[in-house]
């Protein structure tokens, strides 16, 4: 690790971060939450907040797929989904759901950096986000997707925003 250059846990804690919250709601699978803490910690998120029915560490399922990065990254459960969006947003985050919906802003056209707080909802492998969160975010982001089916699993759809979020902070974190 030493010779790639990568941080020490410690390092990891003090370090500078992309001001992005990740919100799981309702995500069954441990393997999924495992592989969403361990791209949070590769993209240097702020913190994970585990709601619902989403499985907590310490889980050797959820370490299989983390790796360690329930050591790093920053999480706390909070009860509801709604709960911890609107505790974020008496805070002053903006929070977007990762979610196909009518109004939602595509991606590629999200700019992050407008939000200087901004927190992200990802839902339910099967259900989505929630009515009740959707109608208390301040929007739903959608990734387009070209091909006959239009969903992602929750684990990749993650990576492909905390890229798109974390771009704009690359270039003055490099």
């Amino acid at each position: 690790m030493e010779e790639l250059g990568r941080k020490t846990v410690e390092g990891y804690k003090q370090a500078s971060k992309t001001p992005v919250t990740v919100i799981l709601e309702n995500v069954r699978s441990m393997h999924n939450v495992g592989s969403v803490f361990r791209t949070v910690d590769a993209f240097l998120l702020e913190q994970i907040i585990l709601t619902g029915y989403t499985p907590q560490p310490p889980h050797r399922d959820i370490h299989k797929t983390a790796l360690g990065a329930t050591e790093t990254v920053d999480w706390k459960y909070v009860a509801t989904a709604t709960e911890a969006i609107q505790g974020l947003q008496e805070n002053g985050y903006t929070v977007f759901a990762l979610e196909q919906t009518k109004n939602a802003v595509s991606l590629e056209s999200f700019l992050s950096l407008d939000y200087p707080k901004l927190a992200v909802v990802l839902g339910n492998e099967v259900e989505g986000v929630s009515e009740e969160a959707l109608a208390i975010c301040n929007g739903a982001i959608e990734i387009p997707q070209l091909g006959m089916k239009h969903s992602l699993n929750v684990s990749v759809a993650a990576g492909i925003l905390f890229w798109k979020l974390t771009e704009p902070y690359l270039q003055t974190n490099r």
